[in-house]
């Protein structure tokens, strides 16, 4: 947990006391004399003060939808600015010539991250400088490729390289969410290539093997067990997320096409296989997950299990069996699955893991 996150959860502490003590007081149980409750009011008012001037969170359920608007509205308008930067570049491109055209390609992410720079020292929430930061990425990434496509360069996974540097560079500069993202795929997608490369095939053609993105699915998990992102707001969920779902995806592919894996093995038992590695996997990360309490792993984990299970369910049933009683059996086994979730919750809350 990063620093901004601990003060607005201590802020979150400061309401849920007040709540507190109105529901006893109403219920007879404590009085607080009025010395007492212009003390703690004092303190909680310069608590809540300094926390709001270092860390710009939300002190009441009002500033927190302000918020979730506030983030909303950043996200659409950095897609849609980004967006309208692309179409521009494309509109108007004809009309300059080469030299205009290599200068606005190299100039225009300079010039976006040097304007990310300047606002994300003068704005303390960080909104335009997140902003603008999408836009620098999104002229960045046309950069490359229009470059390319000016000098006639043979297309490379090298640059997805090169964003994912760029993207993991905007992302802990300015502390976008987003852009790490970007930065994990681009990632992701580059050793992907590099796998297929190294099977033989050519590098665009890297989805075909489904398997080029488990070796990137375990690095980008491990990412936050090597280095700490405690100064960055929810960085460790996302590497952990996207660790889970690139390894999860193409299992869930390859259950049903084993003609998209490298293993020679007859197709029944490539998928067979894959399968049973799809269950013992998602449910090693529910596992995991409560152990290291992880909600989100447990999430991720508990999603995908619910999948194998129902597609497995579906191959098994759908032809043999009454659509009444097979859809009956998905009810049964849902109800199964919450009992037994209950009694994981149930566990965890005896033995004080909600608390560790």
């Amino acid at each position: 947990m990063d620093n901004k996150q601990k003060a607005q959860q201590r802020a979150d502490q400061v309401q849920a006391f007040y709540d507190e003590v109105k529901q006893l007081e109403a219920d007879r149980v404590l009085q607080l004399e009025d010395g007492q409750r212009e003390a703690i009011a004092r303190y909680h008012a310069s608590l809540l003060k300094s926390l709001t001037e270092k860390f710009d969170i939300d002190t009441s359920s009002r500033q927190k939808q302000l918020s979730s608007g506030m983030k909303i509205a950043s996200f659409i308008g950095a897609l849609a600015l980004a967006a309208s930067v692309f179409f521009l570049f494309y509109q108007f491109w004809g009309y300059f010539s080469t030299p205009v055209q290599v200068s606005i390609l190299i100039s225009a992410p300079l010039l976006t991250l040097f304007a990310t720079w300047r606002v994300a020292q003068r704005e303390v929430t960080g909104y335009f400088a997140k902003l603008l930061s999408m836009v620098s990425f999104a002229c960045f990434v046309l950069n490359l490729v229009m470059l390319g496509q000016i000098f006639n360069i043979t297309p490379s996974d090298k640059a997805l390289l090169l964003w994912a540097a760029y993207g993991f560079l905007l992302a802990y500069a300015f502390d976008v969410r987003l852009l790490l993202a970007m930065g994990i795929l681009s990632l992701s997608g580059f050793i992907a290539a590099r796998t297929g490369s190294w099977s033989g095939m050519y590098w665009l053609s890297f989805g075909e093997r489904p398997e080029n993105f488990i070796l990137p699915a375990l690095l980008i998990f491990c990412m936050p067990l090597w280095f700490k992102q405690q100064r960055y707001s929810g960085f460790a969920p996302i590497y952990r997320v996207f660790g889970c779902l690139l390894l999860l995806l193409p299992i869930l592919v390859l259950c049903n096409w084993g003609e998209g894996s490298y293993l020679y093995w007859d197709t029944t038992v490539i998928e067979g296989a894959y399968q049973l590695l799809g269950f013992l996997i998602s449910a090693g990360l529910v596992s995991l997950g409560i152990r290291m309490h992880w909600p989100d792993v447990i999430n991720t984990g508990n999603v995908f299990f619910v999948l194998f299970l129902y597609t497995k369910m579906f191959d098994w049933w759908w032809e043999i069996m009454p659509k009444y009683l097979f859809f009956l059996l998905i009810a049964l086994t849902s109800l199964l699955l919450l009992f037994v979730y209950k009694r994981i919750r149930f566990h965890s809350q005896l033995t004080g893991g909600d608390h560790a």
